[in-house]
C-alpha cells in the first residue's frame, strides 16, 4: 500500500476534524455544568431566601425580649433618681424654710428689741458720745446743752476732753 499526498492530507483533516469535536464537546460540556449549578441555584433561591429569612426572625424574636430589657431599665433608674432626688429636695426645703422663717422672726424681734434700747439709752444719756474730732478727744452733747461751744460736730455742741 502506497500512500498519496492526498491520503495524507485527508488523515491529517480527519485528525483535526477529530481534535476540533472533543475540544467543542469538551467546551460545551464545561460551559453546561456552569449553566446547570446558575439554574439549581436560581431554582433553591426563594427557599434559600425564605430559610435565611425564618432564621434571622427566629434570632430576632429570641433577641427581642433582651434588648428591650435593657432601655426598660435605665429609663426606670433615671425616673427613680430623679423622682427620689426631687423628693429627697422637697424634704430637705420642708424642714428647712420653717426654720428660716423662725430664724428671720426672732432675728427681727430681737432687733426690735435692740431699737428700744437704743432709743432708751439715747434717752438716759441724753446722746452723749465720745469721738476723736481734730485728732482731740471729745464728747459729743446734745443739742442745747451748751450755751457758746468751741466745737460743733454735726450742729451738736462738743466739749473737750484733757488728759489731765
Amino acid at each position: 500500500m502506497t500512500s498519496s499526498p492526498n491520503d495524507l492530507t485527508d488523515q491529517m483533516r480527519e485528525r483535526q476534524e477529530s481534535w476540533r469535536r472533543k475540544i467543542v464537546e469538551f467546551t460545551a460540556s464545561e460551559l453546561a455544568r456552569p449553566a446547570e449549578n446558575s439554574r439549581r441555584a436560581a431554582r433553591n433561591a426563594p427557599r434559600t431566601i425564605e430559610r435565611d429569612t425564618e432564621e434571622a426572625t427566629g434570632r430576632m424574636r429570641a433577641l427581642l425580649p433582651r434588648v428591650w430589657l435593657r432601655p426598660l431599665i435605665f429609663g426606670l433608674s433615671l425616673w427613680v433618681g430623679i423622682f427620689g432626688g426631687s423628693w429627697a429636695t422637697m424634704r430637705w426645703l420642708w424642714t428647712r424654710i420653717p426654720a428660716r422663717i423662725e430664724t428671720a422672726s426672732e432675728l427681727d424681734f430681737d432687733i426690735e428689741e435692740d431699737r428700744r434700747t437704743l432709743a432708751q439709752m439715747e434717752l438716759d444719756t441724753c446722746r452723749i458720745a465720745r469721738l476723736k474730732i481734730e485728732g482731740e478727744q471729745a464728747v459729743v452733747l446734745s443739742a442745747g446743752t451748751l450755751d457758746k461751744p468751741r466745737w460743733n460736730w454735726r450742729e451738736r455742741p462738743a466739749a473737750k476732753l484733757s488728759r489731765e
